[in-house]
């Protein structure tokens, strides 16, 4: 991306929807605007895990806003990302489908992990560089993230299911405040968090950093208090804490630099940002400027070019844990690679067949990576460890049209049917199919006897192989004309010719 180009973040938060507008120079990002709308998603889930009609429609009235201020935008530019609330919400397709209408951008569910790495890239790329060890703590609405790192560097990140809007619903109702319910408050919040106790010791950093709504909120309220300016204390959060309980109700609260917004969610916060502190011995805390949204704006640069793009080391990462043969799913990523390629409308734009064709090589890189359990079904097992594991700069949709890839790399395609639809997910399904079955004997197919496209009506796709190929590689037709068996009990044909036949069809 050349310099001066806009790029925007979409936070998907369960107190609050935020849009952050950066421009690019010289690598570094410059604030152009920022909104931020009280959605309390969070507030909005019913006893059954489902997001009720008015927590939705708030959502969806937020992002048409947000899409108006990014129409114009092009889609590298910008990223969408929900976070607990959609990641717990048993209907969040329905949300999610309409509000990336409304936006008119893709949104991505991410893995609380994914969340905890991403805050810290926008923790620390706002920071001096420093060699310091960092604790990064982000109490949101409905998790909270703790963050161990050095530079730019993640190395352990955790996601628990404790936050803001969370607590305050369940032992704050109404905004009522006793000194009971914080007891009973910060109790449950260090039972949820006291595995964090051996991952994060306070051996393992120097400074403790919190990041986003709840320590900002709390930052602020302390300093108007006569506290240091960015800092939290566990002093002043024991005096901010006996101020809530002497006014014993949000609406009655006296605190010039509480905001509106955070009155109904305050109790909750502070809870369990003093369960936080005391657990981990934390006796003061810095207030940090970058947060989530930061640090997906930096990811989407460091998406744009395959030397930085995390995922692919991710790729490398999970197919050395499961014992992936590398040289075969390399030899098998090239081949699908090219096979799709040739099934891509030559219109397509340059940035986008070059997405399209790395997430494809990814499926194929670890299309055997199913095997570790076992080879009978290992497509079935491959989709299972996909859609179930902690993959670094990989958000949830991503990793389960990988799955689906996976699953659908061999054998019948109803598992698939539903994905089918999708004429890029199609050509890709297609193209790696083939590809398995060209590269069956373990080594580089002659592709110079083979050639895929389109058929000319539309409805499915001529294979059409030289008479030579046909002689030489008689396994590999074989397992062709299988695979074209396949695609007749679905609506699409592949169709196994000669290549002398072909051309005189042309």
């Amino acid at each position: 991306m050349h310099d001066g180009t806009l790029l925007a973040a979409v936070d998907l938060g369960s107190n609050s929807f935020r849009l952050e507008i950066s421009r690019l120079d010289h690598g570094r990002l410059h604030r152009v605007q920022y909104l931020k709308e009280t959605v309390r998603q969070g507030n909005g889930l019913d006893a059954d895990g489902r997001l009720t009609d008015e927590a939705m429609r708030r959502g969806w009235d937020c992002l048409a806003r947000f899409g108006e201020r990014l129409a114009g935008f092009d889609r590298p530019q910008v990223r969408a990302v929900a976070t607990q609330t959609l990641r717990e919400a048993v209907n969040r397709e329905v949300f999610i489908q309409r509000g990336a209408q409304l936006l008119g951008f893709p949104i991505d569910v991410i893995s609380g992990p994914e969340e905890a790495r991403l805050i810290y890239q926008g923790v620390a790329h706002l920071l001096l560089p420093s060699d310091e060890r960092r604790l990064v703590i982000d109490i949101g609405g409905r998790s909270t993230e703790l963050i161990l790192g050095r530079q730019l560097a993640a190395d352990t990140v955790a996601s628990f299911p404790v936050g803001s809007v969370a607590w305050s619903q369940r032992f704050f109702p109404e905004g009522q405040f006793t000194a009971a319910a914080f007891d009973r408050a910060e109790v449950a919040a260090q039972a949820v968090l006291e595995e964090a106790l051996e991952a994060y010791p306070r051996s393992a950093w120097d400074t403790a950093y919190g990041s986003s709504g709840t320590a900002g909120a709390v930052g602020d309220i302390l300093t108007g208090m006569g506290g240091p300016a960015g800092l939290i204390t566990r002093y002043g959060l024991d005096e901010l804490r006996d101020r809530l309980i002497r006014a014993r109700n949000a609406d009655r609260l006296q605190l010039g630099a509480l905001k509106e917004d955070r009155r109904p969610v305050i109790g909750g916060g502070v809870s369990v940002l003093r369960a936080v502190m005391r657990l981990l011995d934390i006796d003061q805390m810095t207030v940090a400027q970058g947060a989530l949204r930061q640090g997906v704006i930096y990811d989407l640069l460091d998406r744009e070019h395959p030397q930085t793009d995390l995922r692919a080391a991710t790729v490398s990462m999970l197919g050395r844990r499961f014992g992936v043969d590398a040289a075969q799913g390399a030899r098998v990523a090239r081949v699908a690679c090219a096979l799709f390629g040739a099934l891509l409308p030559p219109a397509t734009a340059p940035d986008l067949r070059e997405r399209m064709v790395r997430k494809l090589g990814w499926a194929a890189q670890l299309h055997e990576i199913g095997c570790l359990v076992s080879h009978s079904d290992s497509h079935k097992h491959g989709a299972y460890i996909l859609d179930n594991t902690d993959a670094p700069g990989f958000a949830l949709p991503e990793l389960h049209r990988l799955a689906q890839l996976v699953l659908g790399q061999r054998g019948k395609l109803r598992k698939v049917e539903a994905e089918l639809s999708d004429p890029i997910f199609l050509a890709m399904v297609v193209a790696l199919r083939i590809a398995v079955a060209l590269c069956h004997a373990r080594r580089d197919p002659d592709l110079g006897g083979v050639a895929l496209a389109p058929l000319p009506r539309g409805g499915g796709w001529a294979l059409a192989v030289q008479p030579a190929w046909e002689s030489t590689f008689p396994q590999s037709l074989h397992l062709l004309r299988e695979e074209a068996l396949c695609w007749q009990r679905t609506p699409w044909r592949l169709d196994v010719v000669s290549a002398a036949r072909a051309a005189l069809a042309r």
